[in-house]
């Protein structure tokens, strides 16, 4: 059975804008998506950031629709509910992006948040992770570790 995890927006950013050195660890998570071993997710906040972001780097908007689009094929898009915004409007995160992706993985029974910024996940009851780190650790799973 897949691992069901949310993508934080900084891992979607690394595979499409291919950002050194964090793309090939984003790379070989997604390779994993394809494979069927994870379940990845991400909120719906993360596509309309992604959008934005991406407008910036690619300058064609056509473009950035078409990147989307595939993107779509591999993750789940979660909604952004009003619970969602209140708990994270109460919760001890500083960072108001963080909490919508952390109460959108919680609120959704996800297992795991994959990001590049753990620090940010302190107040975190699920398992963070970054993408190296969670590629190795099932790595050691199936080697029997």
């Amino acid at each position: 059975m897949p691992d069901h995890i949310l993508l934080d927006t900084n891992i979607i950013l690394d595979l499409l804008a291919a950002r050194t050195p964090f793309s090939d660890e984003a790379k070989s998570l997604f390779t994993l998506v394809e494979k069927g071993r994870i379940q990845a997710y991400v909120s719906a906040l993360t596509i309309a950031n992604v959008y934005y972001i991406m407008s910036r780097h690619l300058k064609n908007e056509e473009e950035v629709r078409r990147v989307i689009r595939k993107l779509l094929l591999l993750v789940k898009p979660l909604e952004l509910d009003e619970k969602i915004i209140r708990l994270a409007l109460e919760s001890e995160f500083k960072d108001m992006e963080d909490a919508i992706q952390y109460y959108t993985a919680l609120e959704n029974g996800l297992q795991i948040v994959i990001t590049r910024n753990l620090k940010d996940f302190r107040q975190s009851t699920l398992p963070v992770m970054t993408a190296g780190d969670y590629i190795r650790a099932i790595a050691d799973d199936a080697a029997g570790h």
